[in-house]
């Protein structure tokens, strides 16, 4: 029997902007995956259009890279807290994280997030201090934040122990002293040096790839078990349909072969695999069998979806249902039946609509669709603003023409039957002199100041603030803060009420006829 190939998986977790999809790059350019005169794109990983205009990864992606005899499995996770919940579930597919942190910011709000994630389920995570050639670089302090951060969500003694390496990923180096790359720092003066994947200078990424190696054991040889394959994401194709995507805990899965589905309601059902597929670079490549430990997409099973454990049917071994974290926020999609009506899209009927949703579902695990009372309107739920506007300026580009209502936050009972609201972990850097305006405007929100220190002119505020209270305050943000200031959030969790707060005293604005317009020059009248 031929030796069974040595997988690892890994994933590339950090907060949003601190280079993800710029390390895959370079991961994939120094594995030969393009050729020598190949044209490649920047964060070639974030092929969606609405990705590569925002510059943030929407939806995780896989692809694959051999180092050696090994094939390394890379998954690109998304950074935004709206999309954490997908985050969860592909730590639970990968063998260990790198775990990338900015060397000015260090960890932010949703670094902590992915790591509480990852050490819960074990996992012994690697840590790249990146961008180590900007000017407000703070390596050593950065290093001894992310210590702190490790020992505040008691990580054990082994994952305390973790490797430290320093990189440029946009140059792709990585490197196990930072004072390797200072030649570069010269050379490049007060110009920023021109961004290139394959490494410089003789640098390269090669010392993380042996890191990786020499840090995480091969997946162990489980190829005689029973089949089990857990569901961690879906995709969909035209020709094909429903893919559902997971790693292989143990046995081999075969092309052709008939499999026990072990669903969310606790049923056990026999389905049929038409295709397994695997990755090779980026490409997705139709095998005949996959074995334990590597990361497959299989068709066929229409109806597959998040968590469900693909077994044996002989002897079917459920894995426990994966949690899809509830929507915060929900909005009514309805009909355009304004003057207007009709004149900018394609699809304008409810019919066309509700089959766009229901499409949406098929791969779009957090989102909730509920019919109303109405037939020309549907009530459309999901985890933030950012991840229904993505999905409205979707539909926009695709030629659906909607109206839909402003956002409103979804309330729940508590255990003493008490109304609680969700709750956001909000951290803020601003210059000093706009910090008063902040919390003040923070304040009236009902945010709750936990933490807040001053260093080389800027501010650092940490808030709890109720998620209605931040519905349209970015904007307002960065008029207060004159571009400077920065926020980021991340869902805290839910907590009981905190009351009432002042609106605008304005009335409605009604277009009568076309023309354009500015949102700052609405919001005053």
């Amino acid at each position: 029997m031929a030796e069974k190939q040595k997988i690892i998986n890994i994933a590339v977790i950090a907060h949003v902007d601190a280079g993800k999809s710029t390390l895959v790059d370079a991961f994939l350019n120094q594995s030969g995956v393009f050729r020598e005169n190949e044209q490649v794109v920047d964060c070639i990983m974030d092929s969606d259009d609405i990705e590569r205009e925002r510059g943030i990864t929407i939806y995780s992606k896989n692809c694959s890279v051999m180092h050696g005899d090994v094939k390394i499995n890379i998954v690109d996770t998304p950074g935004h807290a709206d999309f954490s919940s997908e985050v969860e579930r592909i730590i639970k597919t990968v063998d260990t994280v790198i775990l990338l942190v900015d060397s000015s910011e260090g960890p932010m709000p949703q670094t902590r997030f992915v790591l509480k994630k990852s050490l819960e389920q074990g996992i012994n995570p690697i840590l790249l201090i990146n961008k180590i050639d900007k000017k407000d670089a703070r390596i050593d302090e950065v290093v001894d934040e992310v210590y702190e951060l490790f020992m505040d969500l008691e990580a054990n003694d082994e994952q305390l122990d973790f490797p430290i390496l320093y990189g440029i990923a946009r140059q792709g180096i990585a490197v196990y002293d930072p004072d390797d790359v200072k030649e570069i720092n010269i050379g490049a003066g007060e110009e920023k040096i021109k961004k290139n994947a394959k490494g410089m200078n003789g640098l390269d990424i090669t010392p993380l790839f042996d890191t990786i190696i020499n840090h995480t054991e091969p997946y162990p040889d489980l190829n005689d078990e029973p089949l089990q394959l857990q569901i961690s994401a879906l995709a969909y194709d035209d020709y094909i349909g429903r893919l559902g995507i997971g790693r292989i805990t143990k046995g081999v899965i075969k092309a052709g072969s008939t499999v026990a589905v072990a669903k969310g309601d606790g049923n056990i059902e026999q389905r049929k695999i038409n295709q397994v597929f695997v990755y090779r670079g980026l490409k997705r490549v139709s095998v005949e069998q996959a074995e334990a430990g590597d990361i497959v997409v299989i068709s066929g099973i229409a109806d597959i979806s998040i968590g469900e454990t693909v077994c044996d049917v002989e002897r079917p071994e459920p894995l426990e249902m994966i949690h899809i974290e509830e929507p915060t926020l929900s909005m009514y999609f309805m009909v355009n039946k304004s003057p207007f009506a009709g004149k900018v899209g394609k699809y304008v009927t409810s019919r066309h609509i509700r089959e766009r949703l229901n499409k949406e579902l098929e791969v779009n695990v957090g989102l909730k669709v509920e019919e109303t009372d109405s037939t020309d309107s549907f009530k459309v739920s999901g985890r933030g603003e950012l991840h229904l506007s993505i999905l409205i300026e979707n539909m926009r580009r695709e030629g659906y023409e909607l109206a839909v209502s402003k956002p409103e936050v979804i309330m729940r009972r508590g255990d003493k039957n008490q109304i609680q609201e969700p709750v956001e972990e909000v951290v803020l850097s601003v210059p000093d002199e706009y910090s008063g305006t902040v919390i003040s405007k923070l304040n009236l929100r009902k945010g709750m100041m936990r933490e807040m220190k001053s260093e080389n002119g800027f501010t650092r505020l940490e808030y709890h603030v109720p998620t209605r209270g931040l519905l349209g305050y970015r904007s307002e943000f960065i008029n207060d803060t004159r571009g400077e200031g920065t926020m980021v959030r991340r869902f805290f969790g839910f907590e009981d009420y905190m009351g009432d707060i002042p609106g605008r005293t304005n009335g409605v604005a009604i277009a009568q006829e076309e023309g354009v317009a500015t949102p700052y020059a609405i919001f005053n009248i």
